[in-house]
């Protein structure tokens, strides 16, 4: 297929062949096994170019991958995500309070969906309150395909000069967050060729975690609330308890990714997928969405059904790089829905009104979610 600017890749979008292709040893992250990339031939101001050459644990390979990733994983233990489930059900009744203000129709996504999951990792970071708004847009147009090279360009620099200023806040004052804990392992050692995390891994890494740490459970919720009100049987399914939140969540990620696609992987050697030989040098897209809709492995793939057995799909990823946070996005998800529909059991689409996709390879989700809550039902 051919991306933003004329640059071709193979997209994967078949569930068997993707699962094989991220788990396989030959296919690899660092752009500098991408031919293209290495003979300097994307345009300038390549809208992807972010995603594919900024340093961190989503494009490294090997030890590289294991230290950064080692580095990050002990803030997502299950244990600590438990722990996090109080601060994140309050936040949620919070949220859910102030909409109870809003009068006729509303926008979920910009009063709940959005700043739930951005005042998590929010905090898991360290971000001030006046940050968040401004990284959120940014990271926006970073997701974006159809940002012009001088936007992307700008994005990419406006944000990393304002994540090189939380760690330079955090230098100065410690706190209890991810961010003080990774710039304490970046200045651990006795000498430059000794420190476990370099400068611009740190800030690659919390790109990272801004990006894939409220992006993604926003468009998560978002779909989920979308399919819900699409499907009335289904909803009435998880408010009788026929089915529990958690299938919610699943179902959604199935058949309505967050992540539609994400950039990208490298062929460090000719590689067979299906009936195509890829060559050494080319690139590969992951199309998760697409492998949720594979009527080869799920029947009936276009139906959303919450009582779907098994609900296998690859949406948080596969092989070294799966989701680190994905646990993390299953319980604001999960607890997100519930504390929705219990408090607004009414809650409907707006009727007449357009909720238009982001313009993004990358981000799967709608620009706006119109909802009004219908007191008869």
């Amino acid at each position: 297929m051919e991306l933003p600017g004329g640059v071709v890749v193979w997209a994967i979008t078949h569930h068997d062949a993707l699962q094989s292709v991220l788990a396989d040893p030959r296919v690899g992250k660092d752009a500098r096994l991408w031919t293209t990339f290495r003979e300097g031939r994307l345009p300038e101001g390549w809208p992807l170019l972010n995603f594919i050459a900024v340093p961190g644990m989503v494009t490294a390979d090997g030890e590289d991958h294991r230290r950064l990733r080692g580095l990050v994983s002990q803030a997502f233990t299950p244990r600590r995500i438990a722990a996090l489930a109080p601060a994140i059900e309050a936040r949620a009744i919070a949220l859910l309070d102030d909409v109870a203000k809003l009068e006729g129709e509303f926008d979920l996504k910009q009063h709940f969906a959005y700043p739930l999951p951005m005042q998590v990792i929010g905090e898991l970071l360290g971000l001030a309150l006046e940050q968040q708004d401004e990284l959120h847009e940014l990271s926006d147009t970073l997701v974006s395909s159809s940002a012009t090279p001088q936007a992307a360009m700008a994005a990419q620099r406006d944000l990393n000069a304002l994540l090189a200023s939380v760690v330079a806040a955090k230098r100065a004052e410690p706190g209890d967050d991810l961010t003080t804990d990774l710039i304490a392992a970046r200045e651990d050692g006795h000498g430059p060729g000794q420190q476990r995390l370099s400068e611009a891994e740190l800030v690659g890494t919390l790109l990272l975690m801004l990006v894939a740490g409220h992006e993604t459970t926003l468009n998560l919720i978002t779909n989920a609330v979308r399919a819900l009100l699409a499907h009335p049987d289904q909803l009435r399914l998880v408010l009788d308890g026929v089915v529990p939140w958690s299938a919610v969540v699943e179902e959604t990620l199935r058949y309505d990714a967050p992540v539609g696609q994400f950039p990208l992987r490298y062929a460090i050697e000719d590689i067979e997928v299906g009936d195509v030989v890829i060559r050494r040098g080319e690139a590969l897209l992951a199309s998760y969405a697409a492998a949720g809709r594979d009527a080869g492995h799920h029947p009936d793939a276009d139906r959303f059904d919450l009582t779907r057995q098994p609900a296998r799909h690859l949406s948080l990823g596969h092989g070294p790089h799966f989701c680190l946070g994905s646990g993390l996005a299953r319980l604001e998800a999960e607890t997100a829905l519930r504390h929705l529909f219990d408090r607004f059991p009414g809650l409907a689409a707006a009727e007449g009104r357009s909720n238009e996709p982001i313009a993004s390879f990358v981000s799967n989700g709608v620009k706006t979610l119109w909802v009004t809550v219908d007191a008869t039902r």
